[in-house]
């Protein structure tokens, strides 16, 4: 698929590939792309045929190499659940209940600060989860912009299409911003690790298993997962919620009717409009899914964004529909590779959608730049128009 720049277009092209075939194989450039639900999340669960792990497809890069330690969204058993298994002790869901009261201060602060006309991407669904994600960390959230610019860097990139020699220019662009946030990172381990506080750099240093810590390396990869992948889940979710509500007004006068219904609600913005459309995976050997044999070793795409549509498994997908229930979507993947921050994005989310439904009776979208949709289904700025109670 060429570069795609809405998500209204990127929608038509999966519901058009959908219906045509559910696996569709590029054997030219080495590719597979899965669109249906079942074969999706076959591909993401499915961890012996389908490997996380694509270093042996794209070409090395010293910086990506020290933030792949940690990264574990990107290995394969036994080391990702080793790995996965030390950072979940310092990162418990108990830990993210508690935030709750925290996030509810920080989204009353961040709100407090604007009049009726403002970006709601800057003004709250950017800070929120990056100053609740540092203060997590114990790194200064005076640095906001910085892991901005990181993230629109990292997260403009695109290398799922490209050969080789596109793929080499794209990491080289973005090599200059790995360095400066592993060194960042670095530096704030090496300080924890000295003298150690109460936080989750510091109780990842401390966390062990098996006699077996986390190296620096490690850390920095998922530290670095958490400021950049953790912040813009939230991000995300948080404009696309505020983007559905202003094009279907009926749910803004539900939800403010009945609050109880905004965590299912928060779930069907998710599958309707999922932040991160897909996934990477690379067959392990020749095999065959949806009935279309894929060779060994060729990048496998699963479009969560797609399957989240499949009407195989939702019925009508295409309506927005805040009572769906099951509702069993893919947006923070399945399996051992299922989002760890999903229960905190949630809880974000849901603060902060509860506060604003208190603060205005009405908040009208009129304008935005997006990400591309391939990419992220993401605002990078989100005027609005809020109308106080």
């Amino acid at each position: 698929m060429a570069t795609t720049t809405t998500f209204d277009d990127l929608h038509a092209w999966m519901r058009s590939a959908r219906k045509s075939a559910a696996v569709q194989v590029d054997h030219d450039n080495g590719l597979a792309h899965v669109f249906g639900y079942p074969e999706a999340f076959t591909a993401i669960t499915e961890t012996t045929d389908f490997s996380s792990d694509l270093s042996k497809l794209v070409p090395r890069n010293r910086e990506f190499d020290v933030f792949a330690e940690g990264n574990f969204i990107n290995l394969d058993p036994p080391r990702h659940d080793r790995l996965r298994g030390l950072v979940s002790k310092a990162f418990t869901p108990k830990m993210i209940a508690q935030l709750e009261p925290r996030i509810t201060e920080i989204t009353d602060d961040l709100i407090g600060q604007v009049g009726d006309e403002f970006d709601l991407v800057d003004a709250l669904a950017y800070p929120l989860p990056v100053i609740v994600i540092a203060e997590l960390l114990g790194i200064p959230t005076s640095d906001l912009p910085v892991f901005r610019r990181w993230a629109d860097a990292l997260l403009s990139q695109q290398t799922g299409e490209l050969d080789q020699e596109q793929i080499e220019h794209a990491l080289a662009q973005v090599e200059p911003i790995m360095r400066e946030m592993n060194e960042y990172l670095l530096e704030h381990i090496r300080a924890r690790r000295a003298d150690p506080g109460d936080d989750l750099i510091s109780g990842l240093t401390a966390a062990e298993t098996d006699g077996r810590t986390l190296t620096d390396g490690e850390i920095i990869g998922f530290a670095g997962l958490l400021l950049i992948a953790g912040h813009i889940t939230t991000t995300a979710l948080l404009g696309n919620s505020i983007q559905l509500m202003d094009e279907h007004p009926d749910i803004a006068e539900q939800l403010h009717a009945d609050r109880g219904l905004v965590p299912q609600a928060i779930e069907e913005f998710l599958r309707f409009r999922s932040p991160f459309p897909r996934l990477s995976r690379r067959t392990t050997r020749e095999l065959t899914l949806g009935d279309v044999r894929i060779p060994q070793d060729c990048i496998v795409f699963p479009w969560l964004a797609s399957a989240n549509r499949d009407p195989r498994r939702f019925e009508e997908p295409d309506t927005v529909d805040i009572h769906r229930t099951p509702n069993h979507h893919l947006a923070f993947g399945k399996g051992i590779h299922f989002c760890i921050g999903a229960p905190l994005a949630r809880l974000e989310a849901k603060v902060a959608l509860n506060r604003l439904l208190d603060r205005y009776r009405s908040i009208d979208v009129t304008g935005g730049e997006f990400f591309d949709a391939a990419t992220m289904a993401a605002a990078k700025q989100l005027p609005v128009l809020a109308t106080p109670r």
